[in-house]
Order: structure tokens, then sequence, then C-alpha cells
């Protein structure tokens, strides 16, 4: 499929969260990622043409630059976002997620667990049948030799491996390195999240369940609004 295309199908779904999701005034959690920039520049729009008076809780330094650039006030988690508009790397039925793929996943969790509602933005492409690995994970620098040797045991079949670029390990906006669990496809997301909440040296994870509300995807067939199936 086209960058073009998909491109547009992730701005037809920001434009369409922030109609729905925000109202003037409310403090907005800022996702990361391709997806979330669209949910940038529309919440720009609104508060330059409309007067809109947002205010924003980033969730990553790129994302606080670029809501700098676009004169979206910031603030801290001080007070609890009215919403927090994310995007996703798989999203399934239930609405449960694979995250972090930009390497944000903790500050994204966090924010999204102070949110009182959390909807997802995506292109169509991101729906999946059943969520599979590679599962992101941001660990302790000093645990890191222990879990990549333990999360085989507690993740039968999987295969912890360092992100890497440009020959270094990548590291999250916290210092922390990247972990990417590979593994094939998950018949209990809730399992897997809660064996890895159990180990310690993993700061986080990129499994987000029972978090979303809501996820508005956009295809060829325009955007609609998914609520968790069951």
């Amino acid at each position: 499929m086209e960058v073009e295309e998909l491109a547009r199908y992730k701005e037809q779904a920001a434009v369409r969260a922030v109609a729905e999701e925000v109202r003037d005034g409310m403090i907005v959690g800022l996702g990361t990622g391709s997806t979330a920039t669209f949910v940038l520049r529309e919440l720009a729009r609104r508060a330059r043409e409309a007067r809109w008076r947002i205010q924003g809780v980033p969730t990553s330094e790129r994302t606080a630059a670029e809501a700098r650039r676009l004169g979206i006030p910031l603030v801290t988690l001080d007070a609890s976002p009215d919403v927090a508009l994310d995007g996703a790397d798989q999203i399934d039925p239930a609405l449960r997620l694979v995250k972090g793929r930009g390497g944000a996943l903790v500050r994204e969790k966090v924010v999204a667990l102070a949110a009182r509602r959390v909807a997802i933005v995506a292109d169509h492409t991101k729906l999946v049948a059943r969520l599979r690995g590679p599962v992101p994970l941001e660990v302790l620098a000093f645990a890191l030799p222990w879990v990549l040797r333990l999360l085989p045991d507690r993740v039968p079949g999987s295969e912890p491996r360092v992100r890497m670029r440009d020959g270094r390990p990548c590291l999250s906006d916290n210092g922390n390195p990247l972990v990417d669990l590979v593994c094939g496809p998950l018949p209990d997301p809730a399992a897997v999240a809660a064996t890895l909440d159990s180990v310690p040296g993993i700061v986080g994870h990129g499994l987000f369940i029972g978090i979303a509300a809501a996820a508005y995807v956009a295809g060829p067939e325009g955007v609609r609004r998914c609520i968790p199936a069951g």
C-alpha cells in the first residue's frame, strides 16, 4: 500500500478522533508516532481556528518538540488528562494493543493509565485477528543480561532481542535499553502481560490490555469507531 494512502487514512482517523473525543479546555495525552503527529496537527488547527484552549501531556521528547512547534501548551501529570489519543502497532477485536515500536511505551502507558479515557487512532492495517510478537519492552540496563536469560523460560517460544541502531542499543527517553520479545501469536495476551509485569527489571512492556475505550480506524470505506468486542 502506498505511503501517501496510509498517511491519508491516518489523517482521516485523527480528524475524526479529535472531533469526537476532544473539547475546548481539555488536557489531552499526546501519543508518539506517525499517526499521533496527525492528532497534534488537528489539535493545533482547532486551537488556531476555533480558539480551543488545549493543553497536552506528551509521551515522548519527540512529541513534546512537535507540540511546541505547533504552539500546543504542555503540562505535566499534576492534573489527569481528560483523554489520551495515541496510535498502536496492532489492535485486536477486544481493543487489546501492541504498542512501542517508537520506543515510548512506558510513558505512553503512564499517560494512558492516568487519563480518564483512552482512544486509539489508526489506519486499517493495524487491525489484527490476534495479537502477535514482537512485544516491545523497556528494561533496566543493570538487569538486562538477567532478563534476556530469563524471558525464554517465562514466555516459552520467545526470543528477546536488544533493539539496535547504528551498532548501538536503542535507548528510551528514560535512558533504558529497548528489547523486542520475538514470538508468534499470543493466544492469551493478558497472561503474557501478567508474566512480563512479574519480572523485576522490566520497566514496562507494549501490551496494553483493557486500556483503550475506543479506536478510530480509517480505511478505504472511511473512518469507523470501534469499541471492545464482548
